[in-house]
């Protein structure tokens, strides 16, 4: 099994679920954060202060999912996030050791 963690833009949200559903991955978690990489932000002006945003508005999305569906789950991803600017974020995969199913006690890929 594998974790797949992916920081989009907030706009691109709707795309990537539909890429995801279209190949049969329903379940996931996503979550508004804030952060930067390259881009480091912008500055903005409010009512004629100018001042620094660090932190821009992000969204998280975790999936867990068996190893046979990495690769399309990684490609759709990528194919719905991408606007080709500066800020589209990243995807991240790494391991998972084990995943219970809480309500039925099932164990491994079956969990998922």
């Amino acid at each position: 099994m594998k974790k797949i963690e992916a920081i989009i833009k907030p706009f691109k949200l709707e795309e990537v679920k539909d890429a995801l559903s279209e190949i049969g991955i329903e379940g996931m978690t996503v979550s508004e954060v804030k952060g930067f990489g390259r881009q480091k932000g912008h500055t903005e002006i409010y009512r004629g202060s100018e001042y620094t945003v660090d932190f821009l508005p992000k969204i998280k999305i975790e999936l867990v999912i068996t190893d046979v569906q990495v690769d399309a789950a990684v490609s759709a991803i990528i194919k719905s996030a991408k606007t080709g600017k500066i800020g589209d974020g990243k995807v991240f995969v790494s391991n998972v050791e084990q995943a219970i199913r809480i309500r039925t006690e099932e164990k491994g890929d079956s969990a998922v």
